[in-house]
């Protein structure tokens, strides 16, 4: 799930606390060009305050105008389509061709209500993945917690809505070091949630990257309670193996998406030594990217940062060999 989409189901989750009548629109289809992806939210207030975005254009005001005058959604849900004539594609900014099909739900800040809601947030908040079913011919909704990410799917005839919500991306770098400054300040811009992990709290004090998280213990323990998701890249960067080693060995057991570890090619064979040793498995060996980064010759701190978020990016999209392959025809001419 991306930052936006927690800040949305949190703005909801605050206005009905406060008793406030608000709304949450969820893309469920799109036609054609498409600003804004399938699951994409807004929602607003009964004071015209927004979150979120449906198109990026105009049609986050004229569904704000359509919410607070009653014209739609005003005591049940509904399905709505954006972009049926030319005419309204292009007063409202879509693309050509664009089209969105929306769901639009009132909500009031009854118990069950906010207890949905309050599930919702409270499980993103801790990294867990959450679901959550809409039956718009019934007026019913309800959250339920669960453990896999699955696509959304509207049933069209059914009028159902079948939604799962997962973290945000997150990077957890065990490490306060210089090249971890460099790392956690432009991975911030590809829109991950960064945790700094360092024992050592002289050097984590020192680490003045605004908006990062900074825990002072030791790796293993962190990650097994903070980075254990299949959202998480975790990287280990302190040089030094009885902190590298303790937060790997915990690491390569979770479900991050990426583990990598900075050294040497020498440095990362004897580390693969000492981890066989601690009882990892072949196969969770084989999850580690050590030594860490694509192979662009970076050389100083900055550069390793990109080759690090260059590699992870890489492998979230299932890029990887192709890049590797790419890299080596460059180098052979």
């Amino acid at each position: 799930m991306q930052a936006v989409d927690l800040q949305v189901l949190g703005h909801v989750n605050a206005w009905l606390a406060a008793g406030e009548r608000c709304w949450l629109s969820t893309v469920v289809a799109t036609w054609g060009s498409s600003p804004r992806p399938v699951g994409s939210l807004f929602a607003c207030n009964a004071s015209g305050h927004v979150v979120g975005s449906l198109s990026g254009g105009c049609v986050e005001d004229d569904l704000l105008d359509k919410l607070t005058t009653g014209q739609l959604a005003a005591d049940h849900a509904q399905f709505f389509k954006y972009g049926i004539t030319a005419e309204e594609t292009e007063r409202l900014g879509l693309p050509c061709g664009g089209q969105l099909d929306i769901i639009v739900e009132p909500l009031v800040a009854d118990d069950a209500t906010r207890a949905q809601f309050g599930l919702l947030t409270h499980r993103l908040e801790s990294r867990h993945t959450v679901g959550r079913e809409v039956d718009v011919a019934r007026g019913t909704s309800r959250a339920f917690e669960t453990d896999s990410f699955a696509p959304l799917a509207w049933n069209a005839d059914r009028r159902m809505l079948r939604q799962t919500l997962g973290p945000r991306l997150q990077l957890f770098i065990i490490g306060a070091g210089m090249v971890s400054q460099y790392l956690a300040d432009m991975a911030q811009s590809l829109d991950f949630e960064i945790t700094v992990c360092d024992p050592r709290e002289h050097l984590l004090a020192d680490f003045d990257v605004p908006g990062v998280r900074k825990i002072a213990d030791m790796p293993d323990d962190a990650v097994r309670t903070q980075a254990h998701d299949q959202a998480s890249a975790i990287v280990a960067l302190t040089h030094d193996p009885r902190i590298d080693d303790m937060g790997l060995m915990e690491a390569l057991k979770t479900k991050a998406f990426y583990v990598g570890a900075m050294g040497s090619s020498r440095t990362s064979a004897n580390r693969r030594l000492r981890l066989q040793a601690l009882d990892l498995s072949p196969a969770e060996l084989d999850r580690l990217h050590a030594p860490i980064g694509l192979p662009i010759g970076s050389r100083t701190p900055p550069e390793i940062a990109i080759a690090i978020l260059a590699e992870i990016t890489a492998v979230r999209h299932g890029r990887a060999a192709e890049a590797l392959s790419a890299l080596s025809a460059v180098s052979a001419g």
